[in-house]
C-alpha cells in the first residue's frame, strides 16, 4: 500500500526552473527604487513568499507606502523578463504523468498569485495534472502551514497521508508546521545541506528520483 495519498509541489525551482529569472527581477527591484541590492543568499531565502512579505523581508523598514511600489516594480520586471527562458525541469511532465497513473492525486502550493499560477500551469499544460492548488494571494505565505492545511481540508487526505516536495527551506517548514512528511530538492532555490537542516525524509537530485523514494 502507498504511504501517501496526496502529492504536494512547491512551483518554481521544484517544477519549473525560474530561479535565474527571479533573481534577476529581484535585483532590478533594487536598482530601480534605488536600494542596495541584497545578497544573492537573501534573494533566494525569500523564493516561495508571497511578494508582500518577500519585499518587507528583503527591504525591511522601509515606509509603509513603499512596498506597494516595490511590489510593482517586481511584476513589471517580471513580465519584461519574458524572453528569459523559464523551462520545466527535465522529467517533470514524466514523473507526474506517472504519479497520476498510480492514483496519486497531485497539488501545488506556491507563493505565486493565483492568476501567476494558472497562466503557468496552462503554459506548460501542467494543468491536467492537478487537482488541487494553493497560492500566496489565497493563505497565509510560507512557512505558515495555511497552504497545506487548506490542501489537507479540501481533498479530505489526513497529514499523515500527504507528502510535500520543495527545493526551499520555507517549503519544508511549512510541511513540519502542518505535520507533513516532505523531501527537498537540491537543484532549486537552496542546497542539499541547507534543506537537510530541516529533516526532510530525503533529498533528491533530479525530479524522476522521486519515484524511486516512493516505492
Amino acid at each position: 500500500m502507498k504511504h501517501y495519498d496526496l502529492i504536494v509541489f512547491d512551483w518554481d525551482g521544484t517544477l519549473m526552473d525560474s530561479i535565474g529569472r527571479i533573481l534577476a527581477c529581484l535585483r532590478h527591484v533594487a536598482s530601480d527604487l534605488g536600494l542596495i541590492e541584497p545578497p544573492e543568499s537573501a534573494l533566494r531565502d525569500i523564493i516561495g513568499m508571497s511578494l508582500d512579505q518577500a519585499m518587507q523581508t528583503l527591504f525591511p523598514d522601509r515606509p509603509a507606502p513603499e512596498y506597494a511600489l516595490l511590489q510593482q516594480s517586481y511584476r513589471d520586471n517580471y513580465h519584461r523578463q519574458a524572453h528569459v527562458a523559464t523551462p520545466l525541469y527535465a522529467g517533470i511532465t514524466e514523473l507526474l504523468s506517472t504519479l497520476q497513473q498510480q492514483n496519486y492525486q497531485l497539488a501545488v502550493a506556491t507563493g505565486k498569485s493565483r492568476p501567476g499560477l494558472d497562466r503557468s500551469l496552462q503554459q506548460t499544460g501542467l494543468d491536467q495534472f492537478f487537482a488541487y492548488s494553493r497560492c500566496a494571494d489565497e493563505a497565509h505565505s510560507k512557512p505558515h502551514p495555511d497552504m497545506l492545511q487548506q490542501l489537507l481540508s479540501h481533498s479530505g487526505i489526513p497529514a499523515s497521508r500527504a507528502l510535500m516536495i520543495g527545493d526551499s527551506v520555507l517549503d519544508l517548514q511549512m510541511a513540519n508546521a502542518a505535520g507533513v512528511a516532505a523531501i527537498g530538492v537540491s537543484y532549486g532555490a537552496h542546497t542539499r545541506e541547507k534543506l537537510q537542516t530541516q529533516n526532510p525524509k530525503g533529498i533528491i537530485n533530479e525530479p524522476l528520483a522521486l519515484l524511486s523514494l516512493l516505492q
